[in-house]
């Protein structure tokens, strides 16, 4: 039970901001969420033997009581300037949710990144209060940056009281680039849950602890989470935005992935997926990415609700309308490919002479192999066209595994045999494309004194390690030993996700020696490999348009400074079925570079979306069973088509509806600060200055504060604040060890300046040695708790102001039943005869910067305020009258709220009505639950709480006192 504006008693009702009493201590509620047997109160501790300490309490098993608005005790403030009450209702407004139906951009234009309006598109397309919960899919083309997006999306939401719970689950090779773009631009931390983060929580948590409620911002990768050990875990858990990177690996109903996607989509309020490639070829797995952001976007019986589609998904590519403007010569146009062939050495011509007539194109007797596979012939045509050793190994392993007590497999036995006789003596040393690749490295500048780098591409692991050990003879460099990563480094899928991690991280530092990265397609998704290179090599190409794709988009993507150059190295024996294959691998590139430049992606020439479909096809063409042109479309074809290509198609180009053409612009958002101080870092000293200083003493434990220039400024923090900053990455804390002096970076310029210097230079790490400043930097979170923690139990500061009469200052809230504040309003309330309690003159303003501009805080604290505690019942007063012009506003936001959750609602009956007509199997049952869920998510998202709180009381100045 709690009380009401008047005192009366009422069911539980209290909101973020509000006061209650909890074992005889006093709290400041931060979030209020529904549980099963009531709620969940998060909240900050108040009285004294609680003070700064933060804890969760269930209605269902304690006693919370709300304290009453207006049960505040007026303190007059003798602070210099008023600054203990700038500094504490800064912080009130900063510890304040945005409203979720707040269209302006509040963070995510504040992060360090260039402002780019078509990412900022994106972040309100997310946001859009129409669809009233946070879903999309991000599907620009490769490069466009769409982990900024969920960093501004993210951090948005966290603004907004909507990303306390976070979840980021990517493939394992991005997990540290992901944590450190989301840490370093958005100061949004993540603990990052790989193999060694994971030995770390076993040290510290028992084995049968949740360590989704230890943490509470987590990133992982999907092959971890998707392991039963966690399933339970999940279950149990709710959050408030899950990140699926790479989302099109989880449209598998059949699969682990699909299972755990499914599960995180029924647990979160926010979903992001993210991908390039969101369709793999079938209707129903792109319906089944709709399907988790919307269920009643697919209907029962399969079809796509377009018009929900354009809400949720959002594609643009390098050439589209929203990007082409902008990215200038921050992303420099790719060179066109430059395909080089490479004649075949006498010893390689013999083998694709043997491979054709005994193997791909026999005669009578058919292909030798034993079980008369069709597709074997190829798998050794591939690897044949990779490297010697990754031909010897195929061949190898099938004959090891040929039964040789079986006659029938005789014949292969002896066609093996010939095949590893021919190749007895080959290296990737003595074949051609290896010499044309050496030769080229060479022509580009590649030694190792100079810094040019290179990503070398292949698909076999065999031709990997025999391309490392190859270059680093013929180019005198060197390769790994132990911790040394070398100058020639070999990345693969085998590989530990530390490793790979730390791979990749070396490539991007100018410091690193690393000057040949020999990778296979591991690679090709989600890495960001461009900073310090603008040379890619397809040593050789996949038969893939999706994976020559993704592979030029490590280094062909924004932030590109140099125009990317992609070479593709073609073998060329005089044979003439492979003579043949040279002209449709050819084309094949140049087919991805026209869809490049007019789709932004490729996927769609083939219509398969998936890798192994497109290999199969391309099969097909090698062997005659079809044409080229059958199997891979021209752009205009793609455009002009009909169903879930040419609606992606059409998004691509630009061409699609979107319903945030006339939402908030770039240049609308707003500055994020309160009015009260210019920037973040004036706010911090301030309230730093007040909870740690005591006049005459020094600062406790050597704590200090040190603004070095405007630029950067230093903290040794306090004991409280270090223990926050565990949560911070682990390698971060190593490398710049912030928990004995944190720097911190006062603009985005000087961090985008600390970013660059990390990775280049003689950086050792990559992590910036001053931290970015960000508006939801845990620094700014921490000293904002201590000082709404610092002012006592039930109390309002008393200052002097720019007004005519006695004025409060009033905010009213209203929040859902899912704890989320939906609406916000500021009233000033002025008293011209404070004994005419009546007659309050009740005014209301937008935004808390025009509450401030109206008051006029002093700058100058003059003149005794007196006996301030009087204005007690001018307070309660000022509540009731805030209160009544409050519920008129609150009815205009309900009303609006109803009517988007009753057009929701509708939706889910009229889905539900036509599932009636179709017969209930299988996967129906589930997607039926779904959209019942759904429903009620619906109905939770109706405000039912206001809560109406008096700020301040401000006092005319008194005569001669300048404003």
């Amino acid at each position: 039970m709690t009380a009401s504006v008047d005192g009366s008693t009422t069911p539980f009702t209290a909101a973020p901001g509000s006061i209650v009493e909890v074992r005889d201590e006093e709290w400041l509620v931060t979030r209020v969420e529904p549980a099963s047997d009531g709620f969940i109160v998060d909240v900050i501790g108040l009285s004294e033997l609680v003070r700064d300490t933060s804890a969760r309490f269930a209605t269902g098993l304690d006693d919370i009581v709300e304290v009453a608005p207006t049960d505040v005790t007026v303190v007059a403030d003798t602070s210099e300037k008023f600054r203990r009450s700038r500094v504490w209702l800064d912080a009130m407004v900063r510890k304040t949710p945005v409203p979720i139906s707040e269209p302006a951009l509040t963070t995510a234009h504040r992060g360090v990144a260039r402002p780019l309006a078509y990412q900022h598109k994106a972040v309100r397309q997310a946001l859009n209060p129409d669809k009233l919960r946070p879903r999309i899919l991000l599907a620009d083309a490769v490069g466009l940056g769409k982990t900024l997006e969920i960093g501004m999306i993210l951090s948005e939401l966290a603004r907004r009281g909507r990303g306390d719970r976070i979840l980021v689950v990517t493939p394992k090779h991005v997990l540290e680039q992901m944590q450190m773009e989301l840490w370093t631009r958005f100061a949004l931390p993540f603990v990052r849950l790989d193999s060694a983060g994971i030995q770390r929580i076993r040290q510290i948590l028992p084995a049968t602890r949740n360590p989704f409620t230890y943490y509470k911002r987590v990133i992982i990768s999907i092959d971890t989470l998707k392991s039963d050990r966690y399933l339970e875990h999940l279950r149990s858990q709710d959050w408030d935005a899950v990140v699926i990177d790479e989302s099109h690996n989880v449209t598998n109903t059949a699969a682990q992935n699909n299972r755990l996607a499914r599960l995180l989509a029924s647990r979160t309020d926010a979903l992001i997926l993210a991908s390039a490639t969101p369709h793999n070829g079938r209707a129903e797995s792109f319906a089944e990415l709709v399907r988790m952001l919307d269920p009643s976007a697919v209907s029962p019986t399969g079809e796509l609700d377009l018009t929900q589609v354009e809400k949720l998904v959002i594609r643009r590519h390098r050439h589209h309308p929203d990007v082409a403007a902008e990215v200038g010569s921050d992303w420099a146009e790719r060179m066109k490919p430059r395909n080089i062939t490479v004649p075949a050495t006498p010893n390689e011509d013999a083998v694709a002479r043997e491979l054709e007539d005994v193997w791909l194109w026999p005669g009578e007797g058919g292909s030798p192999s034993s079980n008369r596979s069709r597709l074997f012939p190829w798998v050794l045509a591939k690897a044949f066209l990779s490297s010697p050793e990754a031909f010897r190994q195929s061949v190898g392993q099938r004959r090891r595994n040929v039964d040789t007590t079986d006659p029938s497999a005789t014949r292969e036995a002896a066609a093996l045999d010939s095949l590893l006789e021919l190749t007895e003596h080959h290296t990737v040393r003595t074949s051609s494309k290896y010499q044309a690749l050496l030769k080229h490295l060479r022509e580009i500048g590649v030694s190792a004194s100079s810094s040019t780098r290179v990503v070398v591409f292949a698909e076999r692991v065999a031709t990997l390690n025999a391309l490392q050990a190859a270059l680093a003879v013929d180019l005198s460099m060197t390769t790994s030993n132990g911790d040394d990563i070398g100058q020639v480094a070999v990345l693969h899928g085998g590989l530990s996700d530390v490793d790979q991690q730390r791979i990749v991280g070396a490539f991007k530092l100018a410091s690193s020696p690393v000057r040949v990265l020999v990778t296979g397609d591991v690679a090709s998704e989600g890495v960001n490999l461009h900073s310090q290179c603008h040379h890619l090599v397809h040593f050789d190409i996949p038969w893939s348009l999706i994976r020559i794709e993704q592979r030029n988009g490590r280094i062909d993507r924004f932030g590109q400074r140099e125009r990317p150059q992609i070479v593709t190295l073609l073998l060329t024996p005089s044979t003439p079925h492979f003579a043949g294959d040279l002209r449709v691998l050819t084309r094949l590139v140049e087919r991805e570079h026209e869809a490049h430049r007019a789709l932004g992606e490729s996927s769609s020439l083939m219509g398969r979306y998936d890798v192994k479909a497109e290999e199969e096809e391309i099969r097909r063409v090698l062997a005659g069973e079809i044409a080229l042109e059958d199997a891979v479309k021209t752009v205009g074809a793609v455009t002009q088509g009909g169903g879930i290509d040419g609606l992606l198609a059409q998004l691509a180009a630009g061409a699609a509806r979107t319903d945030v053409d006339s939402a908030t612009r770039p240049d609308e958002a707003t500055d994020g600060t309160s009015g009260l101080f210019d920037r973040d870092v004036d706010f911090l000293s301030s309230a730093l200055e007040q909870v740690l200083s005591t006049p005459g003493k020094p600062p406790p434990n050597g704590v200090s504060w040190d603004m070095q220039s405007v630029t950067v400024a230093s903290l040794v923090p306090p004991t409280d604040l270090t223990q926050r900053l565990r949560v911070l990455p682990q390698s971060y804390l190593r490398a710049r060890r912030v928990d004995e002096k944190f720097r911190l970076a006062l603009t985005a310029a000087k961090a985008e300046d600390e970013l660059l210097a990390a990775r280049s230079g003689t950086s050792t790490s990559d992590w910036p040695e001053a931290h970015y400043l960000a508006p939801l930097h845990p620094v700014l979170e921490w000293a904002a708790d201590r000082v709404l923690a610092e002012l006592g139990r039930r109390s309002i500061y008393a200052v002097r102001g720019d007004v005519p009469w006695v004025t409060v200052v009033v905010q009213s809230t209203l929040t859902n039943n899912r704890g989320q504040v939906v609406g916000a309003s500021w009233y000033t309330v002025g008293f011209g005869d404070t004994t005419m309690l009546d007659a309050a003159m009740t005014a209301p303003h937008p935004t808390f910067s025009d509450v401030v501009a109206a008051i006029g805080l002093s700058q100058i604290n003059a003149g005794d305020l007196g006996d301030v505690s009087v204005l007690q019942p001018v307070v309660a007063a000022a509540v009731r009258a805030a209160d009544a012009a409050a519920e008129l506003q609150s009815q205009a936001i309900r009303d609006d709220t109803r009517a988007r959750v009753d057009e929701w609602v509708t939706r889910m009956d009229d889905w539900e009505a036509k599932r009636r007509g179709v017969r209930t199997v299988g996967d129906l049952v589930a997607r039926t639950t779904a959209v019942s869920r759904e429903k009620e998510t619906a109905l939770s998202m109706n405000p039912d709480r206001r809560l109406v709180r008096p700020l301040m009381v401000v006092l005319p100045n008194v005569d001669g006192t300048p404003a």
